[in-house]
């Protein structure tokens, strides 16, 4: 049994059943909250290593059990992944600004939500587990800043190299050009949309390769941004 500790937080049974079905077999460990009261008790005590959590729950909102999760220093980093009915871009940014690794709307595929949790955990763990990242032939290490195609060194330059690593370490998720620029160039370097276009292309290019194209999973979402798809691997 995988050691890693999932507290779901959501009111209706049979979504928090579904949900413990399907991370027991993917070997997580489970426990239960309905409300954000026993929610925190068990964080306190259960010490869970990621959170799923509902936006509306019985005693309050599972927005306001995140914003207390964020301000207690010894759960600050405890990775939470909001997962809700409210699919309103407005809603995807308030919880993002608030302080959840991610936003996951329902009705979702549970294989995906297990590839964001193992992505996330991967991230916050901060070991060689996060440093070496692969999809289908392609393959980042973190350690040594080289990228690898069908076992071939790629070539590209330390941004393309950042906005890789983001990406593989965030899959299945749209961006808008602000998120890109907040996550990979910093939220206080001033740097104009435009500029992740050019970089994108970029990146793109580096994944075309005589051994194989990758430049797929680097997807194009009209009035969003971009997203990295695994589901666009070439079939070799």
């Amino acid at each position: 049994m995988n050691e890693r500790k999932v507290l779901i937080v959501d009111d209706e049974f049979a979504i928090r059943d579904m949900l413990r079905m399907a991370l027991e077999i993917a070997e997580f460990r489970c426990i239960e909250a309905e409300n954000i009261q026993d929610a925190f008790t068990l964080i306190v005590d259960e010490r869970p290593d990621i959170v799923l959590l509902d936006w509306m729950l019985p005693g309050g909102s599972g927005l306001e059990l995140l914003r207390r999760l964020k301000r207690t220093d010894t759960t600050r980093d405890l990775p939470v992944i909001m997962l809700t009915a409210k699919t309103a871009e407005d809603n995807v940014i308030q919880g993002l600004d608030v302080g959840a690794d991610d936003y996951i709307t329902k009705p979702f595929a549970p294989r995906e939500l297990i590839a964001r949790i193992k992505a996330l955990l991967r991230r916050a763990s901060g070991g060689d587990e996060m440093d070496r990242i692969q999809v289908g032939e392609l393959v980042l290490d973190g350690e040594s800043k080289r990228v690898f195609l069908v076992d071939q060194p790629v070539d590209m330059g330390p941004t393309e190299f950042n906005l890789l690593h983001f990406f593989m370490s965030h899959p299945e998720r749209a961006y808008s050009r602000n998120q890109l620029l907040d996550q990979v160039w910093g939220a206080n370097v001033y740097v104009e949309e435009r500029t992740v276009d050019v970089h994108i292309r970029r990146l793109r290019k580096a994944l075309q390769t005589a051994a194989a194209d990758y430049s797929d999973l680097i997807q194009t979402v009209r009035g969003t941004g971009y997203r990295f798809s695994a589901r666009g691997v070439p079939a070799r």
